[in-house]
């Protein structure tokens, strides 16, 4: 008998595995609805009746289903729409120099023959690898970008609200990173945004991966003083009297209508071309001069992947509190359903390192939110789910794990 224990975040009650990956039932999904024991209605990556994942579902959809040639004439189709013909730029993509943005800009400009600006909404605090992968892009790569930094002070108090009101450092983060495309799309006059992959490939539902448009409702919102940051809304922060509202002009995203009036369209190179990313990091290794960490990543074995801020360890290390799925989880279940790993091998990584603690920067990340320790310990410990965690002895356990060794398996 699977006895119910109390589940934060409105997460299934009962922990599943993947039967072919090793992500579990608690991934959060943007789409993929279920009801919950008070009969909530939420949303995280749906399972079918053989217990096989929304993400690995789509993956056999990806090797058998589609005709990636005829996605590629799509895809030279659509560039023939927006080509410009004067020198001026004719795709924006957002990136910051990692393998993925590295990949996709450097191909559209080099392979299908665009001429990209390529826009980086700043890191919290830049590794040494980051920037200097971040210069490579640029000298190496031979492309042209904007580096848009916001209001440091707010960011970093928002991000400080944001770990300690939701356990999500990223919140504000990925806010900005979100609008910069279409934003910076507006401001030059581009009508086309190339982000990379769609996340939605990854534990959204299915059907999101047949369209290779972003939705874009998150622009239609008319009252940004009621938008939150951090669980604190842009009202609260003004009426602090520490902030007006220009401060917050980067994370107030450009309206809908506008975008659509002024012909932007916002695409996902993932849906032309087949996606795989340890096959981004080889291309962008030998065409943009991207190297990856000389060091194993805190949290995970893979070296490559979101390499470049300092804050980057510690949101994962949330959503191993939140969720119990950690970095490991993450990278070995992408590796599994693209046949670099088996799931055994991937169950093996992830006992070993998923619950790793990032030492590293941990000093100076609780410099950046202002905090202590104790006041870091106490915030993390509040959101561990009761059907997630145990205490033992005074250690904080995982009740299930993929390799079926948790206090309560």
């Amino acid at each position: 008998m699977y006895e119910k224990l109390e589940a934060y975040y409105g997460l299934p009650n009962e922990v599943k595995f993947c039967k072919k990956c090793v992500i579990s039932n608690q991934r959060p999904s943007s789409t993929v609805e279920f009801k919950n024991e008070k009969g909530e209605k939420k949303k995280v990556i749906n399972f079918n009746e053989e217990g096989i994942c929304s993400a690995c579902i789509y993956h056999e959809e990806k090797e058998k289903g589609i005709n990636w040639e005829q996605r590629d004439e799509k895809l030279r189709e659509l560039l023939a729409q927006f080509k410009s013909t004067d020198g001026s730029y004719d795709v924006i993509v957002p990136g910051s120099g990692g393998k993925d943005s590295a990949y996709t800009a450097h191909i559209l400009k080099y392979k299908y023959g665009m001429n990209p600006l390529t826009v980086t909404w700043a890191p919290h605090l830049y590794t040494d690898i980051g920037w200097k992968n971040m210069q490579e892009w640029m000298h190496t790569g031979g492309l042209d970008n904007m580096l848009y930094t916001p209001n440091g002070k707010l960011h970093r108090e928002m991000t400080k609200n944001a770990f300690h009101n939701l356990l999500h450092p990223f919140q504000p983060f990925i806010v900005g990173q979100r609008i910069i495309g279409p934003a910076m799309a507006k401001k030059f006059g581009v009508q086309l945004v190339m982000y990379g992959e769609n996340q939605a490939e990854y534990g959204n539902a299915i059907e999101e991966n047949t369209n290779p448009i972003m939705n874009m409702d998150f622009f239609s919102s008319d009252d940004a003083l009621s938008m939150k940051f951090g669980g604190v809304s842009m009202q609260e922060y003004i009426d602090s009297g520490a902030y007006t509202k220009d401060d917050f002009a980067p994370y107030i995203a450009p309206n809908k209508k506008d975008l659509i009036d002024a012909g932007i369209e916002v695409h996902y190179l993932g849906y032309y071309l087949n996606w795989d990313p340890q096959e981004c990091y080889y291309y962008a290794a030998e065409n943009t001069g991207f190297q990856a960490n000389p060091e194993r990543t805190e949290g995970t074995y893979s070296k490559y992947s979101s390499i470049d801020d300092k804050i980057d360890p510690f949101h994962y290390l949330t959503t191993m509190i939140k969720f119990g799925i950690g970095r490991c989880t993450y990278d070995a279940a992408q590796e599994v359903r693209n046949d670099k790993i088996t799931r055994e091998e991937a169950a093996y990584l992830v006992k070993k390192y998923d619950t790793e603690f990032p030492h590293k920067y941990f000093k100076e990340f609780l410099k950046y939110i202002d905090s202590t320790e104790e006041e870091f310990w106490e915030t993390i410990n509040k959101h561990r789910s009761p059907h997630i965690w145990k205490e033992v002895d005074g250690k904080w356990k995982l009740r299930h794990t993929v390799t079926n060794d948790g206090t309560d398996d």
